[in-house]
């Protein structure tokens, strides 16, 4: 045990604890077998950027005995590249492409704790929650999507002393920037001033997942949009056969407003977006928007339920209380969420117990623990969590009692 400990290693090992590590364990958590390992990296973004990160950072790591890995949100490692020596060393403590580096599994780890804190972080030694992985040293920076700002996954390097120095950080979190520099270069230039172009051709494009304000951009433009206006954007793009300003009102504002109020915040949209965009006489949208909520339902109309839950980045205007986006919000999660607890597969339910909307889930959690085998590395942290929730919610759950299936539904 270290002498003395910073703050946020400290956090990070009381989080570690309640979700069950345990502190002597070296059995990696495979939660990406290597049957399903290859198709995942190849869907997954970082596979855009993981050879610019292995050519700027990998001979470096080889050179000091260290390791290159990349996680996604879910702390699953994708890559992890290093000398053959190396590997095999960092094999005895499961650091293995395909296994889950999570805090609530492995413990404190630089990997694991910069997802848990959506920043660079660096652990030495002894910081380590797990016995095993003190005598290394790591440090981990997350890369953002460039449009959406979430957590796409986690650079990191792990190794000996060499890692543990000021430089090593810089170096990882430069690279980690340069990642989102580079996948930036792929998707629309953000005009956040000036008007949106003008209407024809393809349809709006209108962000609203995990978002405070909306993005809506064509033509490789995109605008930022007030919270205001994003709900009425999305109220308009539900409504295609136009509305009252009364109905409009009543959708959009989660009190009453005068009429002159309305005409004013519309007059401000039209004059951002264009008026041959938003009509009005009804109010109504003149050319189409796609939202990025229609893409998540479609794919679950589709039965793709693992391309839903991807492009699933957040909750519709998840600060809105405009009734319309409330109404939607919910709309669009719970179709997410029955999808996923319908599919079954436990790799899915997984991601959605990480996330923050999924963490409380009392039900995925049961239905986790019911499907996983009763070796799997995932039962230990899946027990904590369920204790976590019926200690919160004052329930006494029959798994304490020796019995079978509390009957909780989600909390």
């Amino acid at each position: 045990m270290p002498r003395t400990m910073r703050s946020e290693v400290a956090d990070s090992w009381r989080r570690s604890a309640a979700a069950g590590v345990d502190v002597e364990s070296t059995d990696p958590a495979i939660t990406l077998p290597s049957d399903a390992l290859q198709d995942h990296r190849d869907a997954h973004p970082l596979a855009r950027v993981y050879p610019l990160l292995e050519e700027v950072l990998g001979r470096a790591a080889r050179e000091c005995e260290a390791l290159l890995a990349l996680s996604d949100d879910a702390g699953q490692l994708l890559w992890v590249s290093g000398s053959r020596t190396t590997l095999r060393r960092a094999e005895l403590i499961g650091f293995v492409e395909g296994a889950n580096w999570d805090e609530r599994l492995a413990g404190t780890n630089a990997p694991g704790t910069a997802l848990a804190l959506g920043r660079p972080v660096v652990v030495t030694g002894e910081e380590h929650y797990r016995v095993a992985v003190r005598p290394w040293n790591c440090v981990a920076s997350p890369i953002h999507d460039p449009l959406t700002g979430a957590v796409l996954g986690v650079l990191d390097i792990t190794g000996g002393p060499d890692v543990a120095v000021p430089q090593t950080l810089a170096m990882v979190t430069t690279a980690a920037r340069l990642a989102e520099a580079e996948l930036a270069r792929t998707v629309p230039s953000r005009g956040v001033h000036g008007r949106v172009p003008e209407a024809g051709g393809d349809a709006f494009q209108l962000q609203c997942l995990g978002r405070r304000e909306g993005l809506l951009g064509r033509g490789g433009r995109t605008v930022a949009l007030s919270p205001r206006h994003t709900e009425m954007m999305v109220v308009l793009a539900a409504a295609p056969g136009g509305l009252s300003g009364e109905e409009l009102a009543a959708l959009t504002y989660p009190h009453e407003v005068t009429a002159s109020t309305l005409r004013v915040e519309v007059n401000r949209l039209r004059h951002l977006v264009g008026d041959d965009v938003v009509g009005s006489r009804p109010y109504r949208l003149r050319v189409p928007v796609a939202g990025d909520w229609h893409a998540v339902q479609a794919h679950v109309a589709a039965g793709d339920v693992a391309s839903a839950l991807r492009t699933y980045v957040g909750p519709v205007l998840p600060h809105s209380e405009s009734p319309r986006v409330r109404d939607l919000r919910a709309e669009v999660e719970g179709e997410v969420r029955q999808a996923v607890f319908r599919s079954g597969r436990t790799d899915l339910m997984t991601v959605w117990t990480r996330s923050p909307w999924g963490a409380d889930d009392y039900e995925m959690w049961r239905a986790l623990e019911q499907r996983l085998p009763a070796t799997s590395a995932l039962q230990p942290l899946v027990r904590a969590q369920l204790g976590r929730l019926d200690a919160a919610y004052g329930v006494v759950s029959s798994r304490a009692r020796g019995g079978g299936s509390t009957g909780r539904a989600q909390v």
